[in-house]
């Protein structure tokens, strides 16, 4: 359990800022045609539907939409996984939500754990909050910290073993554990439209924790620590 106390795992989704590439203004149309240069797509997809399909993934061009966090705990001899899904249409509201949950753990010892993390949630949530005028908390502020100072724990960088070339999706190393999925109806490449054709927020932030929940029993397989018996609970969502 002291290996575990202090780590908060977590995942992000992620939609375009506009639901389309004309809902820009002309210097972002502009910005975003020049990006799109230089990204590989489909043969005939339009300028918009290349917007829609892609934006979301770029924190430039995209917003945070949903949290999920997890921490683990001890109770009664027995490991539990509280989540809870934050989760709002003000993306600068539900930023601020979670730096305050982030003030409020202790930051010395704090670590973050995603999949992927490094390359993906971390910088585009610490993209995001200096976008919107939120001050980073100390565990995602980089700037003069060495390697071995930055608490940031990312499951596929622990599947790797150093061989940099190689990417294993979160759906794949759970199916080699063995650990429930979370891609049942819906996947990552679903969410844009789940967002703003369906308008169905709940739904991605209820995904969400999902992610969360498979990332953290990951990390319990690649430390190969034995959790049972093991309980999950969800706190009711923001």
């Amino acid at each position: 359990m002291k290996e575990l106390r202090d780590i908060l795992f977590l995942d992000i989704e992620t939609v375009s800022s506009s639901e389309t590439y004309e809902g820009l203004n002309e210097r972002m149309k502009t910005l975003w045609s020049r990006k799109a240069s230089f990204l590989k797509r489909e043969e005939g997809l339009t300028d918009d539907a290349f917007y829609f399909q892609r934006a979301g993934i770029y924190a430039e061009f995209g917003k945070v939409v949903s949290i999920g966090i997890g921490l683990f705990h001890m109770e009664e001899d027995k490991l539990i996984l509280r989540l809870k899904a934050l989760y709002d249409e003000d993306e600068k509201a539900l930023l601020e939500q979670f730096n305050a949950i982030l003030g409020k753990m202790r930051s010395d010892s704090l670590k973050l754990c995603a999949h992927n993390g490094r390359e993906f949630d971390f910088p585009y949530l610490s993209r995001r909050m200096l976008i919107n005028s939120i001050s980073l908390p100390s565990v995602l502020d980089l700037s003069g910290k060495k390697p071995w100072e930055i608490n940031h724990i990312d499951t596929m960088d622990m599947w790797k073993f150093g061989d940099w070339k190689h990417y294993t999706s979160l759906d794949l190393l759970a199916a080699i554990f063995n650990i429930e999925s979370s891609k049942t109806d819906m996947s990552g490449s679903d969410v844009n439209r789940v967002y703003y054709k369906d308008q169905n927020l709940e739904k991605i932030a209820d995904y969400c924790l999902q992610d969360v929940a498979v990332t953290a029993q990951l990390y319990l397989k690649l430390k190969n620590i034995t959790a049972e018996p093991f309980e999950v609970t969800v706190t009711p969502a923001n």
